[in-house]
């Protein structure tokens, strides 16, 4: 076995904000040498890693020269450049999760399509190269109102997805290939976390319910345990079980699911990558998902997924009307509420809906964690100077 801790093995991590910041922090318990790769001189990851290179990780040239550095390649961010990691992977630099799972992901259609293929429930959808297919596609009574459109590439934290209801919804949405999906009425948001290492042990973190704002389309709250029966939580594990195996990725899966009002599973849609729905891992798991990915891309046995206590994060994302150097207002009368740990993220400007942080409330009876959520979401501010 490689010699990771203490040595001269090096990790690379094309990505360098929040999720590469908090991945630092456990390669900083395991005395794991990083160098990561962003565009941003002011990146979160810059003061937690031992290299920090400033450059583009959608440039070809870049990325390769980067990843010739390094013993093992991951990422934090699916934009990145699959032909440089493909050549990367050829000339043995070992790439987790691989540029194959990152082809089948990157665009939301060829992720539908997978989907389709390997037979995991998804809702129908359209897939059209275009705008103008799209209307089309309307016109000839072939999709109707409503339906959810997505951008295939480009989009994330809730922004290249859109509900129309008419064609006046139509006007604002980008002109490139997109998605037309049925439009699910569900009970709940679920999401399922799961680890796979090289040699293809498994593990599936409990289910969480997303709680989600109505405008903004981001998570408010990521709930762990998901409120929902156990029968229906052990089928969402075994779908994302599923969908894992379909993918046959290393590192961690996130699979963001619909309970539907007759309690089937769909898959909406996954990344290769730590994610938003796993945070609440950091202080109410056994593994925090930021050391399950590392143990899973260096092929180290897989940690304990249980919760020890019932955890909710809240996503901190910059108020409406601020813009500017960040404050965070009343964030000590939130610390002193039970079970709360914030976590800032180091961007030091803020925007509206930016995720600038997020906090975690864990607490052994759930219902009260999500009573002290909403207190810590009505109190905190996430405002500019």
């Amino acid at each position: 076995m490689a010699n990771y801790f203490s040595s001269e093995f090096t990790l690379g991590i094309l990505g360098g904000g929040q999720l590469g910041k908090m991945l630092l922090y456990e390669t900083r318990k395991y005395d794991i040498k990083t160098h990561v790769l962003d565009p941003s001189p002011e990146a979160p990851c810059r003061i937690a890693c031992d290299y920090f290179e400033q450059g583009d990780f959608n440039d070809f040239e870049t990325v390769y020269q980067f990843g010739k550095k390094v013993d093992v390649l991951t990422f934090e961010i699916e934009g990145v450049n699959v032909e440089a990691l493909e050549k990367l992977q050829k000339e043995g630099i070992k790439v987790y999760p691989s540029p194959e799972t990152l082809r089948n992901i990157q665009n939301k259609g060829v992720q539908k399509k997978f989907y389709k293929k390997h037979q995991i429930p998804t809702s129908p959808f359209l897939i059209f190269e275009n705008k103008d297919r799209l209307n089309e596609a309307i016109v000839r009574k072939e999709l109707h109102y409503p339906f959810v459109w997505k951008s295939c590439t480009g989009g994330y934290d809730g922004k290249g997805v859109s509900i129309v209801r008419d064609a006046e919804d139509i006007i604002p949405l980008s002109e490139g290939e997109c998605m037309a999906e049925k439009l699910i009425p569900f009970k709940y948001e679920l999401a399922v976390i799961v680890a796979r290492n090289v040699s293809g042990e498994i593990k599936t973190y409990p289910v969480v319910e997303m709680e989600f704002h109505p405008e903004a389309n981001q998570v408010e709250y990521v709930i762990c345990p998901a409120r929902i029966e156990k029968s229906v939580a052990e089928k969402a594990r075994k779908v994302a079980e599923k969908v894992s195996n379909a993918f046959g990725h290393v590192g961690l899966l996130a699979v963001e699911m619909f309970q539907t009002k007759e309690d089937d599973i769909l898959v909406n849609e996954v990344a290769p990558r730590p994610h938003n729905s796993g945070h609440y891992s950091i202080e109410a798991s056994y593994t925090n998902q930021f050391e399950q990915h590392l143990r899973a891309i260096l092929d180290l046995p897989l940690g304990n997924t249980d919760s020890k206590v019932g955890g909710i994060m809240v996503n901190l994302v910059g108020s409406e009307g601020h813009t500017g150097e960040v404050v965070y207002q009343k964030i000590e009368e939130i610390m002193s509420m039970e079970g709360v740990t914030p976590h800032i993220y180091g961007k030091k400007q803020t925007r509206p809906f930016r995720k600038m942080g997020h906090v975690t409330i864990v607490n052994k009876d759930i219902t009260e964690a999500r009573i002290i959520a909403e207190k810590v979401k009505k109190t905190i501010k996430v405002i500019s100077k």
